[in-house]
């Protein structure tokens, strides 16, 4: 029991720090900064920068033992949702959906209004149940970053 409460706590600490990049990173990119005077700017730039600099000296991990189709099924995984993040900055509009898509994939109960990406869904399938949590929760920090982008683009 303490050994799965440790994993626990630290697929938590995991996500905290992840979501914390994230937030750092929607700072950094946000078009807010137009409006503000260029010092200004470079000073919230560069505070986010060193904070960001110091949240990347922690490492936080819990190893996941994989046969090797499992780990040909992650490294699969892992290049679409890659190739999602590579787009969220050219179309955010086209990531979202794409990014809903996957996440129906991960789910019993999918979005009623858009479909589901069976290629990822196959992909996923082949995961272990840790890796699909894990997953499922990093397509929702993705979903979360990009309506915060929209929100910063929007506002």
């Amino acid at each position: 029991m303490r050994v799965e409460r440790l994993r626990r706590d630290t697929v938590r600490i995991e996500e905290e720090r992840d979501s914390l990049l994230s937030t750092l990173d929607s700072v950094k990119h946000s078009e807010l900064l137009a409006d503000i005077p260029e010092c200004d700017k470079d000073d919230i730039k560069r505070y986010a920068e060193r904070i960001l600099a110091r949240a990347l000296t922690v490492e936080v991990t819990v190893r996941t033992d994989r046969d090797p189709q499992q780990e040909e099924a992650l490294h699969q995984v892992n290049m679409f949702i890659d190739q999602l993040v590579m787009s969220v900055h050219e179309d955010t509009l086209t990531a979202h959906t794409r990014c809903q898509t996957y996440m129906n994939a991960c789910t019993s109960q999918p979005d009623p209004g858009s479909g589901t990406d069976r290629n990822f869904e196959t992909a996923i399938l082949g995961c272990t149940l840790d890796d699909q949590k894990r997953i499922k929760r990093r397509l929702q920090g993705l979903l979360d970053y990009i309506a915060k982008l929209n929100v910063t683009m929007y506002s």
